[in-house]
């Protein structure tokens, strides 16, 4: 799997876990849910995790026996470091056109 296969929920989601610490998936659907103004149903949110953490951008702990943690992977980073560098690289080409 690679930066484009993943779906710009997936991404997000990398995002917010990556700015926390080892949050719980509850912590992440509220912070998402903050952001984007909307409800997230679990239905959407635990699929998405779990596709995350099959391909090892996302390793899942335990927190108890109810609560999940979720921390990205150095794979992870790396995803969100070229997706970094993949906007960046139209950013400076929109920026040279608009100067």
């Amino acid at each position: 799997m690679s930066l484009f296969d993943l779906s710009g929920f997936q991404r997000d989601l990398l995002f917010v876990i990556a700015g926390h610490g080892n949050p719980s998936g509850q912590e992440i659907k509220e912070d998402l849910e903050g952001s984007l103004g909307e409800e997230i149903n679990h239905g959407r949110l635990y699929p998405n995790l779990d596709t995350l953490v099959q391909n090892d951008y996302v390793e899942k702990g335990t927190i108890d026996r109810r609560t999940n943690s979720y921390t990205i992977t150095d794979q992870g980073r790396e995803l969100l470091r070229e997706r970094h560098e993949w906007e960046n690289q139209y950013l400076e080409e929109a920026a040279q056109i608009d100067a």
